[in-house]
This record gives C-alpha cells, structure tokens and sequence, in this order.
C-alpha cells in the first residue's frame, strides 16, 4: 500500500485541488544568490557543476540544479558507459536489422514477429533499492520496466527476474531474498502478469550488492508502436497515474549511481513505494488512450521522475515545452519544487496530447478513474521552461539536460591480479578417483544452491495467469503465444555467469550470449534479438571498468557473429563496497544476456525434460576439459581460477539451427541444453522434470573426445545440447547433424524410474528431486 491521497470519484484537471507548496516554497526553488549550493549532495562534481554554470551562462535555481543532478546521474546519462555502447550500433549489420522496428535509445526495443506482430522488450536493474529496501526495490523494479513497455504502445503480457545474492549461510541474506521474491512476485501476480523464467544465484560476491535486474515483454500491432517525443506547439502536456510524493527522491542521482556506506545518509534516500493495483489500472487506460488514438506521443515516469519525463519528450521532439509545476497533482503537499522534479514516484505516465483530443482523453482517464492533470503544452523554441505558482524557476535547453550530460573516457586497466587467477586453473584440481567418488560428487553438486531446484521462489510466482504460457521455469527457456489464431509465440531466455565472466570479462560475456541462445534454440524458437543488464562495480576503478569494457566488445561481437541485434538495455554501476584495486572490491562482472526467439506454433515447443520411455538420448557437441569456472570447481573445491570454456559461437549457431529444425519437423520430444553443472545436471534436470529416468553410458563420448568419465559429466564445454528422439526419427536426426558436420554422439535411453550412469551409479528420480528441492527450502521456508 502507498500513502496516496485519495482519488476523486473522477479524473481531475482542476487546479485547486492540485496545489503544490506554497509560495515561500519557490523561493528555495530559485535559490538564494549568494548561498553555496548543495551539488556535491545531489551526486555533482565540481566540474559538471561547473559545466552546467558555463550552459545556463549564470548559476542554476535549485530546481534546474535538481534536474540536471538526476539527469546527469550514471543511472540516467550513461555517463561513464556511453562512449564504448555505441559499439553495439557499429557492429550492427543491415540483415541483423531484418526484424528490428525499434532499437537502442527508445525505452524497449521492439523486434517483428510476422503476421503484422511486434514484440517489445527489454531487462533493467534494481540493484541498490533492492538492498536498502528489499521488498519495495524489487517491486517497483517490476513496475519500472513494465511502464517502459507500455509507454511503447504495447499490452505486457509477461515478466521474468534474474536475482544475485550474497553467500547462502550468510546471515543477512535471508533478509534480502524473503524482501526481494516476495517483490517480484507481489508485483508481478497483482498484475495478472506471468513471470516465465530467470535466474537465481548465490555468492558472496553480491553480499552487499544483490543484483536485482527484471525483464518484461509486451505485444502490439505494427501500427500502435509509440514513440516518447512532445512534438506540435500547443499540444497538452498531461500528467496522469498516481499522485507525485516523497518516495525515491535522488534515487536515480545517488542512490542507483553510488557506493554507499553504512551509516551515510545521504546515500539513502527513501526507495519508491509501488502499486501494483494502480500500475494494473493505468495499462488498461494506457491500452484504450491508444486504441482511440487520444496520444501523440507518451513517457513513463521512473528515474527521475518528471525532470526525466519532459527534458526527454521536449529534446527527443526537438520542440520545446512549458510546464506549470504547480498543477501537478501531490500526495505530499509541502513537497519543495526540486522535490517534485525529481521525486520517482510510481505509476505515473506523461502523455502529449492534441488540443482535439484532449477531451476525449480526459473522458477516458475518467472511466478508469485515474487522476489526470494538463500541467504545460509544447512549445516552438526549444526551450523547456517550467512556472511554480507564476516564477520562472527552470529556463533550460532540453537537450543539455536529457542528452547533454557529460561524457568520461574513464581509465581502464587490466587488474594486476588477473594473469595469477587465470592461472591457477581448476584442471589442476584432484578429480573424483571412480564411480563412487563421481556419484557423491555428483549428488553433493545438485542439491548445492546454485544448481538446486529453484522452486521455492518460483512457485511464488504465478507463471500460466492469462493462459498463454506455453513453457515456463523449469524450462529452459519461457514460451508465450502471442496469436490465439495461429499459435505464434516467442520464446525468452535470459543467462550471466559472473564467474566465468571474473576469469575473463570477454569469454564471459559471449558465453552468457551463447547459453541464452542455446536456450531459445532448444524450445524451437529462432533467435531474433538481445537486450542487456550489464551489472559491474565502480567505473572510478580501472579494474571494473575494464571489465565492463571488455564484456561490451564481447557481447557486440558475439552478437554480430550470430547475427542477433541488441535492441537496449540497461548498465549498472558502483556495484562495488571493497577498495579499490582489489580482486573482492566489486561483485562479479554480470552481463546479463537476454534472447528473444520466435516460434510459428507454440504448440510445436520441446520442453526440456522426457515423459515418454523408449527415446534416444543424443549428445551434440563437442566435451572438452573445461573445468575452470565450472560449478564442480565452485561447490567441490571451493575454487575459482583458469580460463573460462571456449566460445564457439559459429557451433551455437549450427546448434540452434540443428535443434529449431528438430523441433519445427518433430525429432525432438525433449531438449536442454549443457550450460552450469554440465552432463550431469542436464540429465538430473531432464529426468525430474516429468518423473522418467534413462539409461546412460558415456563409453563412446568419452573415447571421441578424449576425457574421462567425471570430466565428460562435469565440463561446461559451451556449443552442446541433450536431445530425446523417438526411434523412429533417429534416422534422420542423425543425418541431419551429419549433413551439418555437427558432432553427435547416442548416448542412451529413456527408460524407468531412475537415472542410471554406467560406472558411477543408479540415482532413482525420486531421491534425485528430494535432494534438488530441499536445499532452498531448508534455509528460508
């Protein structure tokens, strides 16, 4: 519940009852001349207070100085990332731009489905709220992204979550985890929203920074893609959703941009406080304001709020704006000009409407009941200019403040201690000495947190609401259908692996692509499109930025040889609370790759574990002795060192063509791909996730490839996949990996009620999912 004011029995544009602080409150917005202004509190440094001063050509009110310091905040300007992003457009080919209809600078990308479908979406972060208030962080971290999809013109039909954490046995991450699921599930279910898939991972790493990065899609028609731009003099510039409080003020400008330390508090401003039923409300009305045609052009209010909102529409329409502050609508009424500007309160929309329209849209917001307030117009002379209660407290160009923010060529260097854990390389490590080693090792290695079932946090999420889930977690990847009338859908995965990323930022970031890849491929969906969450430490710290650096080359690369645009995203900075220089001072480097795939017929998906008895097990791929990095390496030795797997993106690509075809032609009855945990967990996962067992010997895999039997179980050799046929599709599934020379190899049988590995042991399926689904449990039911 927030602290909203209660709303009128219809939508409102009367000023009265929207009056804002009194008037002595302008006088703080204006600033006294001679007092030294706070900018080093709102997140300024000397000289981009400086360079503002040299911009206006005098010294700032403090209202301008509150708009510039969130919108020049890394969270907002990118300010430290920019300059190496823009690599993903270099590397960006006229074929990878087949299918794309949006992409990067708009708030999601939107990719063609076919049919006259579009697809929009896009993954971004929550990470420091989500530590200070865990439960308010996450579910408004759902909120924010799902306001980016509708102020694209689109219906989210779906949600899915990637959660980092600190070391399991830790005690307060228990805190964090109860704060953040129950968010992200909160939200999400009183949305009516499915949440289809994600991550979660334990570290220590993250134990003071969580990694808190939500996704969400949304569907439309070609024809109802909106823009956020405020163009045409004389349009209204509407304000509607709830009202504009305290909650999240100089969220965007500190808190999600800098380190903080306990005790600061400064460095804690209050988390937004979300609403999911509002937020539910105002898709509805958003969708019919489309449908009427009653919108010009519209902005979601998130970071930054209403500064964000109209410096952004007024430099993207290349128009001006005026705005009377005062008619904004507050829960708070002794909130300070500033404060209005850049509070982040929830479940607002600004929209650009024509004077024509403008009663129709009032009538609309009326119907739904959503408070609705014309707060300015746009404007011919590029200007933004924004009144409270009759003075001129911000007179700005609006693209010095939404695009104009500075730009660092931060320093960037290669850590001194990364050559000494690149070689302390985990194929060094003892390996088990037979099959009963193998099998202990083995079982110790499903239940540990990483690689255990995920359930418990899971099934707090309703994932089949709305009827259109066609696969969700366990799965490797979700599968929505977007056309009742065709079964066309899309399929979403998303993947990081911080650890191979530690070892090597580049691998890291490819293999994260590879993996999410992997996973569209093996429902049968054709891999369209990428977004991004980068999640890194400090930029100030050459290390980390060098990592960062490094994983945005590997990703656009990546990205170009499997020819899958990425369409936005998001970057998260000042993961950090160690000193600099040091090998534990920022989390893990954590790209996270989202992959969007299409299906012609949903009901033609391959899940990801057997139900039937009798298939052919398949291995395709190539094994090597890639221990390094590995979750054998992690939960056996405690160890992290080498080099991560080796990334063939030309053999993912041959994989996912060969699994799409499996699929589309009816080969396939199950598929998984081998990614964390290696054969071993793909066949544990495979065999629980229906109840049937196999019968599986490594002899000949073992013999091609040239590894013994626990490193043909445990490697995380990235490019392979298991896939069940049925007998009577061996045949041609077989020659058609042989047509595509892709390495193959049968290496069982479904069968029964266990998984039987020869030389190491028979594990019955039942024992097998009582060991993966009591590890979460037992430390935070």
């Amino acid at each position: 519940m927030t602290d909203q004011a209660p709303a009128p029995s219809s939508a409102s544009v009367d000023t009265d009852t929207a009056v804002g602080a009194d008037i002595d409150t302008v006088q703080d917005a204006l600033g006294t001349p001679d007092a030294v202004q706070p900018y080093s509190d709102l997140g300024l440094t000397d000289d981009e207070y400086a360079s503002i001063r040299e911009i206006l050509g005098r010294r700032p009110t403090n209202a301008e100085l509150a708009m510039y310091s969130v919108m020049w905040s890394e969270h907002c300007s990118y300010k430290s990332s920019k300059v190496h992003l823009g690599v993903f457009g270099e590397t960006t080919t006229d074929a990878m731009r087949e299918h794309l209809l949006v992409g990067i600078g708009e708030n999601a990308g939107v990719v063609d489905i076919g049919d006259g479908w579009a697809v929009t979406f896009k993954v971004e972060s929550h990470n420091h709220p989500s530590y200070v208030e865990p439960y308010q962080g996450a579910a408004t971290g759902v909120g924010g992204i799902v306001r980016d999809i509708i102020a694209m013109g689109a219906r989210p039909v779906a949600v899915m979550d990637q959660l980092r954490f600190g070391a399991v046995d830790h005690p307060d991450t228990a805190r964090v985890v109860h704060g953040v699921v129950a968010g992200v599930g909160g939200y999400g279910n009183s949305l009516g929203l499915p949440n289809i898939g994600g991550e979660t991972v334990f570290d220590a790493a993250y134990q003071t920074n969580p990694l808190v990065n939500a996704l969400a899609v949304g569907v439309m028609r070609h024809e109802d893609i909106h823009l956020a731009s405020a163009t045409g003099p004389g349009n209204k510039v509407v304000l509607f959703g709830a009202r504009t409080g305290g909650d999240g003020i100089g969220g965007a400008s500190i808190l999600a941009s800098e380190t903080f330390e306990e005790g600061g508090p400064a460095k804690r401003p209050s988390v937004q406080v979300g609403d999911p039923f509002m937020e539910k409300v105002l898709i509805e009305c958003c969708l019919e304001l489309f449908a009427a045609g009653a919108v010009e052009g519209i902005q979601d209010l998130g970071a930054a709020g209403i500064s964000c909102a109209t410096s952004e529409l007024a430099s993207n329409g290349g128009s001006g704006m005026h705005v009377d502050l005062e008619t904004v609508l507050l829960r708070d009424p002794s909130l300070t000009a500033g404060e209005i500007l850049m509070s982040e309160s929830q479940e607002r929309m600004m929209a650009v409407v024509t004077p024509a329209k403008l009663d129709e849209f009032l009538a609309i917001t009326a119907r739904w009941d959503v408070e609705t307030a014309v707060i300015g117009e746009v404007t011919g002379d590029a200007r933004l200019t924004i009144d409270h209660f009759g003075r001129r407290i911000v007179d700005v160009d609006p693209v010095t403040v939404a695009h104009g923010g500075p730009t660092y060529h931060r320093p960037y260097a290669r850590p001194d201690w990364q050559d000494a854990l690149q070689a302390d390389r985990a194929e060094a490590l003892p390996r088990p000495a037979g099959g009963e080693e193998i099998a202990a090792q083995l079982r110790e290695l499903i239940a540990s947190p990483n690689l255990a079932s995920t359930h418990w946090i899971t099934d707090q999420y309703d994932r089949y609401v709305g009827g259109n889930t066609a696969l969700a977690m366990p799965d490797d990847a979700g599968v929505l259908r977007i056309d009742e009338a065709t079964g066309r859908g899309v399929a979403l995965a998303t993947d990081a692996n911080g650890r191979f990323a530690k070892l090597d930022p580049r691998t890291g970031a490819r293999l994260a692509l590879a993996e999410a890849y992997r996973n569209v491929a093996t429902t049968g969906a054709v891999p369209l499109a990428v977004t991004d969450c980068l999640n890194f430490g400090s930029p100030e710290d050459p290390g980390p930025m060098w990592q960062l650096v490094e994983s945005i080359q590997g990703l656009a690369e990546g990205c170009r040889e499997l020819g899958v645009p990425v369409t936005g995203g998001n970057v998260s900075l000042y993961n950090s609370t160690g000193e600099p220089g040091r090998i534990d001072s920022a989390i893990h480097p954590t790209p996270v790759v989202g992959v969007l795939g299409v299906l012609d017929d949903v009901a033609r998906r391959t899940p990801s574990g057997w139900s039937d008895e009798g298939l052919a097990i398949f291995c395709l791929g190539t094994t090597r002795e890639e221990l390094s990095g590995s979750a054998w390496a992690d939960v056996i030795h405690d160890h992290l060192g080498g080099m991560p797997p080796v990334d063939d993106l030309p053999a993912e690509r041959t994989l996912g063509q060969i699994l799409v075809a499996a699929s589309r032609d009816g080969m396939a009855d199950a598929a998984h791909d081998l990614s964390e945990g290696g054969l071993a967990q793909a066949l544990v996962e495979s065999c629980t996730r229906f109840g049937t067992g196999a019968r599986v010997v490594l002899d000949d895999l073992c013999a091609r490839d040239g590894v013994d039997l626990a490193t043909a179980l445990f490697s995380e050799s990235s490019a392979r996949a298991i896939v069940a046929v049925p007998r009577s599709e061996e045949v041609r599934f077989t020659d058609m990996c042989t047509a595509r020379a892709f390495p193959m190899v049968r290496i069982g049988v479904t069968t029964g009620d266990a998984l039987e590995i020869q030389g190491v042991g028979t594990f019955p399926v039942a024992e097998l999912r009582d060991l993966r689904e009591a590890t979460l449990p037992a430390r935070f039911a």
